[in-house]
């Protein structure tokens, strides 16, 4: 499974912008899609996850973009997308997509994508 993601750059502070990310190859089920980002000199977070199924799927946001990112998801096409607004300097990370599901090797792992650059200026 490979996972693209696109839509990183530069924003000032209070801009927005887009991140997308396809997943291709061959992969059983997907139970979740989501971002994850990485600040300078930090672990890795949780930004936002996006669960399979009905009405939308089940979403869960990081308490530091509850309000002002939306995630959102299309299933025929193995997407996921980050609409990040009002966006803030300690915002600045690379954002990594993240799919957990299950392989053809029947186990149930997470694969991420080669991570984009979000860098916000005050």
């Amino acid at each position: 499974v490979q996972l693209q993601a696109s839509g990183g750059g530069l924003v000032q502070a209070g801009g927005s912008l887009r991140l997308s990310c396809a997943a291709s190859g061959s992969i059983i089920s997907i139970s979740s899609m989501g971002w994850y980002r990485q600040p300078p000199g930090k672990q890795r977070e949780l930004v936002a996850t996006i669960s399979s199924g009905g009405s939308g799927g089940r979403i869960n946001y990081a308490d530091s973009v509850k309000g002002r990112f939306t995630i959102s998801r299309d299933n025929a096409k193995n997407s996921v997308y980050l609409q990040m607004n009002s966006l803030k300097p300690e915002d600045t990370a690379v954002y990594y997509c993240d799919l957990y599901g299950l392989g053809y090797d029947h186990s149930a792992r997470h694969y991420w994508g080669q991570g984009t650059l979000v860098t916000v200026s005050s």
